[in-house]
């Protein structure tokens, strides 16, 4: 219940969000992104994003967009989603032809849609806004400023980036002395664990919690695979669970996933102290400004019932 109330307070206040009126750029100008530099005519007027955090960080923006995926659509932004948005493609194969066709003045891929760069770049302008895990607070906060720059809205994105600040601070102050923390992934009732170099990285490196393990193979989406006795033998005083299955629409079972004989001997079990972390907003849209505030909520709210 206390999540829903998370995820409504968040959609309420980007619903109303105010009106940006971008600043004309007077002449053509070069935006260097993850995967080279591409020079823009004049501020976009019209925007296809590949990629569900583009969507996200461009919202909270106030800039409009006229085109996004036809595949997973994070719940917590299907309100902010228009019924007639045209779709196109996957995340991971958007649909090259639909967006030649269409004709926006910029499109936008990162992540797991950044392998179309190569196809769609000679036919649009396109920029890859991808982020490095390994410094995912900064990589968002750097990309708010760059769409800042090209919308010109730089004091929203100013204003965007000093709020993500503060509420890190606050996650930071609510974790401090608590102990710490694994991060687990289900999977069709397999688990995997997530480290320092993980798409929820944030919670050791900006948040500051300890991690349990210093050393953890998590190259791939699934994480580094585990077992129920790895987690009775590590015993972390925390632990954070992400939903895969949810977060690709199917249905969710992390809970009874997690709800056996040995897990009910650790110590994070039996003291209540596990955090379910917004599957989408956690594994889809790790790199959008409105999931990682929704997220950092979450931490705030978990931590802050321990006794």
């Amino acid at each position: 219940m206390l999540q829903i109330h998370l995820r409504r307070a968040l959609l309420a206040a980007a619903l109303t969000l105010p009106a940006f009126v971008p600043a004309a750029h007077a002449e053509p100008f070069s935006v260097t992104h993850a995967q080279g530099e591409t020079t823009l005519e004049a501020v976009p007027q019209t925007v296809v994003v590949a990629d569900w955090a583009a969507f996200d960080n461009l919202h909270a923006l106030g800039v409009a967009v006229a085109g996004a995926p036809a595949s997973a659509e994070p719940p917590y932004l299907s309100a902010l989603v228009p019924d007639d948005l045209p779709r196109y493609g996957s995340l991971q194969e958007p649909d090259v032809e639909g967006i030649a066709a269409a004709g926006p003045d910029l499109v936008i891929v990162a992540g797991r849609s950044r392998r179309a760069y190569p196809t769609l770049s000679p036919l649009l302008p396109t920029i890859d806004m991808s982020v490095d895990n390994a410094d995912i607070v900064g990589g968002v906060k750097a990309n708010l400023a760059k769409y800042g720059e090209i919308f010109g809205v730089e004091e929203r994105a100013a204003d965007l980036a000093a709020s993500l600040d503060r509420k890190i601070m606050e996650a930071r102050a609510a974790a401090a002395g608590k102990g710490s923390a694994l991060v687990v992934i289900t999977n069709a009732g397999r688990l995997g664990i997530y480290g320092t170099r993980s798409r929820v990285a944030w919670l050791h490196d900006a948040v500051g919690i300890p991690p349990v393990a210093e050393t953890v193979d998590d190259r791939r989406d699934g994480g580094d695979g585990a077992s129920f006795e790895y987690l009775v033998e590590t015993n972390p005083d925390w632990l954070f669970v992400i939903d895969r299955d949810a977060a690709i629409g199917r249905e969710g079972a992390a809970r009874a996933t997690l709800d056996n004989e040995l897990i009910h001997r650790t110590n994070f079990w039996q003291r209540d102290r596990i955090i379910y972390l917004d599957p989408a907003a956690a594994y889809v849209t790790m790199h959008g400004y409105t999931g990682l505030m929704l997220l950092l909520d979450q931490v705030i709210a978990g931590y802050g019932r321990a006794s």
